[in-house]
């Protein structure tokens, strides 16, 4: 049967006033799974492509054939933006069908909150902080609310695979179902998965069931893509060159541009002029930067101000502003971003996005690009490549532009393949568990630890935690007075683990940016997040400083002022870079290849780039040697493989080599001085990847290597399991070094 023939009337009422033609490749597969098979169902397909009117569309037909008994399906989404919009658009098209459509989140009124509680119906639209306090606070009534629970639609799903917050979702998922006596179907949207497959058995975990996955052939679609590169000051890579010409950057003259301006900057704010666009940055620190400089540039030239700010620090009334102006078709605005809005908020037709620098995934930057080109048009997004110019005599590895290298890697890894990065679910949470653990408690009373146990260890996104580690963690907590023991031996939750439940912030477990002051005797030196472990160096305050403790609880950071250069340390790794972009990248800097979409400065930075590069033999040989005892190592190795490289050289190798003065620039290369010589230091490292070795080995004694929001409530026995064997890519590193012999 035709789906829209299957479809309920008001459905197809709905599709003729929208002047739909026909219906989209997706909308059919997705009709066919859920009318058609009982299983999960994973909708994979472009930006804009009517993902969720596809699940809804015959999941509203099922309701109004069969009303549900209570809230029919749970829509669950990342971010309170997406669910603002989902609502209204939900809304339109149910209120015909008098299905209700609720929305709850920490924005929404306690009004309409409580007439859902009363009268529980239709569709929830939920993030999952907000589930997590509604099963918390509301356990006795999760029955009667989800009694009769059909479907869970999990939006975005792929911005939840790659840490806590998904797997928190999972749990969230499972324990509602058990409360409720319900095994609702999960349906997955997204616009950039890279391993379906993978997906599809993260969505089921846990429930007997398979994931249907429709193959979709999608029309292709050309892009409009672009990449500049800048200099921050003085002349310009391609200046006085013959290359294929670029869009005319604006001079950057004190009557014309803020002092010490970026050109990269005034390259944006002459082309977003007379435009609706999105600027992404990476980091909320360069969001606000970059805003503030593009209206440096409006206040000098006497124009209007056009910018507008959207990341997650700001107060929901300011992001909302800068959403609504955005959607409004008469303005013609811009908005500088993080990822806050990366994801599918509809803001009407956009004409261009930029990007600042290079993302850290293929994924970033296909929902970056996916935010342009709707309504008919072509995707397009232009590239603004930074780097200081490298002086005259600056060391090897700092001249490699890193940035624009990354960048065309991202672009040429979908070209060429479609490749976009895959699920990573063999972490263990240890994080998640005590987070779960403790909301479990709070939700169901006193549990004797059995039975609580029993309750958390069967959630299937801890299939890799140990009973044994789950002990640990219990008789910590009591210590800790997180838990307490009653007289009957059961447990309860302890005033240390009130002070958390009782907080607004517990039921997230991202990772909120907290500041740790970084001080040297009585000297405050500034902030940073996340700060190394002790024996780290960081840059702060324009010197290089040696971490000498790190104070977790009171978030202070004790230093000590040494010689030499580091990267400024702000927070973790940047960004999860996979092994797949840093070989690519590899491979840029050898082959002959000219990539169409690179500007005049990206094609003359590029070409200077490859012949440094392969005047020094960087990108064929893994160690350069930089003159006298200096050494560099570039080992193409994703951020957490080259982690445990840099552990590796000092922990296993360090002493046989003579290493001295290890500094980082992850995950690209590592510089250090060595007595050995390059062969002596090819045969130590493959005598040592020859032995056993044991991730653990690669923590560092006395370190207590907190990622995750609640590791410092767990013991340090657990904190450093989980980051050697969650964390550290311990397995990439090693076939690493073992190519290098074998190559």
């Amino acid at each position: 049967m035709n789906p829209f023939d299957r479809y309920a009337p008001f459905i197809q009422d709905f599709i003729y006033r929208n002047g739909w033609e026909s219906l989209r490749a997706i909308q059919v597969a997705a009709a066919d799974a859920i009318f058609n098979t009982d299983d999960h169902v994973l909708l994979t397909a472009s930006t804009a492509s009517g993902k969720t009117e596809a699940a809804f569309f015959p999941i509203l037909t099922l309701f109004s054939e069969d009303p549900p008994r209570s809230v029919g399906a749970i829509y669950i989404g990342p971010l309170k933006a997406l669910i603002n919009d989902q609502f209204s658009r939900l809304n339109e098209l149910c209120a015909e069908a008098e299905i209700p459509v609720w929305h709850w989140h920490g924005d929404v009124s306690q009004s309409h909150k409580n007439k859902m509680l009363k009268h529980p119906s239709g569709i929830l639209q939920i993030t999952p902080e907000s589930l997590e306090a509604l099963l918390l606070h509301k356990h006795a009534a999760i029955a009667r609310l989800f009694g009769d629970l059909r479907f869970v639609v999990i939006d975005e799903v792929h911005s939840l695979l790659r840490g806590d917050r998904g797997g928190q979702t999972l749990c969230l998922i499972e324990r509602l179902s058990r409360l409720a006596g319900v095994r609702p179907r999960r349906i997955g949207l997204s616009a950039t998965i890279g391993d379906p497959a993978g997906t599809g058995a993260f969505l089921a975990a846990g429930t007997g069931r398979k994931t249907v996955i429709p193959k979709i052939q999608s029309p292709g679609i050309r892009w409009r893509l672009s990449m500049e590169h800048f200099y921050v000051q003085g002349p310009q890579a391609a200046e006085g060159k013959s290359e294929p010409e670029a869009l005319p950057v604006p001079e950057d003259s004190t009557d014309r541009a803020p002092s010490n301006a970026d050109p990269g900057f005034g390259y944006i704010f002459e082309h977003t002029r007379h435009k609706k666009c999105l600027v992404f940055v990476n980091s909320r620190e360069e969001c606000e930067a970059v805003t503030t400089t593009l209206r440096q540039y409006c206040e000098l030239r006497h124009e209007p101000d056009r910018f507008l700010i959207h990341h997650g620090n700001l107060s929901a009334a300011y992001r909302e502003t800068a959403e609504d102006v955005m959607k409004d078709e008469e303005q013609q605005m811009t908005t500088v971003t993080t990822a806050t809005l990366e994801l599918g908020i509809d803001i009407g037709r956009l004409e261009r996005a930029f990007q600042v620098d290079a993302p850290f995934t293929v994924s970033s930057f296909l929902q970056r690009m996916g935010r342009t080109g709707r309504r008919g048009q072509p995707p397009e997004m232009w590239f603004v490549m930074r780097e200081d110019q490298p002086e005259p005599r600056a060391m090897l590895p700092t001249t490699v532009p890193w940035k624009l290298l990354q960048g065309i890697a991202l672009v040429q890894v979908y070209l060429e393949e479609r490749w976009v990065e895959p699920p990573k679910t063999d972490r263990l949470p240890f994080s998640l568990l005590y987070h779960q653990t403790m909301c479990t408690l709070a939700s169901c009373g006193e549990m004797t630890p059995g039975a609580l146990a029993n309750r958390v260890l069967t959630l299937p996104y801890f299939y890799r935690i140990t009973p044994e580690d789950y002990r640990c963690l219990l008789r910590h907590l009591l210590e800790t007075d997180h838990l307490q023991r009653t007289e009957t031996g059961g447990l309860i939750v302890g005033l240390a683990g009130e002070r958390q439940i009782n907080s607004f912030k517990f039921y997230a477990v991202f990772q909120d940016s907290e500041e740790y002051t970084v001080r040297s005797e009585s000297q405050e030196l500034g902030t940073v997040c996340l700060p190394p472990p002790a024996g780290e160096k960081i840059a702060i305050a324009g010197k290089v400083w040696l971490v000498e403790e790190v104070d977790h609880k009171r978030h202070l950071v004790y230093c000590t002022e040494v010689r030499g250069k580091v990267p400024a340390y702000f927070g973790e790794c940047p960004g999860d870079i996979n092994t797949k972009i840093l070989e690519r990248m590899q491979k840029v800097l050898w082959e002959d290849k000219s990539y169409p979409y690179l500007m005049k400065n990206a094609v003359s930075r590029l070409a200077l780039a490859r012949h440094t590069a392969q005047n020094a033999g960087v990108g064929k040989e893994p160690l350069i040697h930089m003159g006298g005892d200096m050494w560099c190592l570039f080992p193409w190795l994703g951020t957490y493989a080259f982690l445990a490289m840099e552990r590796f050289l000092k922990i296993r190798c360090g002493d046989a080599l003579g290493l001295k003065g290890m500094d980082s620039s992850r995950p690209y290369f590592i510089q250090f001085r060595m007595k050995a010589t390059k062969e002596q230091f090819f045969a130590v490292l493959a005598e040592e990847a020859a032995k056993p070795l044991d991730p653990m080995e690669l923590v560092y004694p006395g370190e207590v290597p907190v990622f995750e929001k609640y590791d410092e409530f767990l013991p340090e026995e657990l904190v450093r399991k989980g980051f050697a064997y969650g964390i550290l890519d311990t397995k990439g590193m090693l076939e690493r070094v073992r190519s290098w012999q074998n190559g």
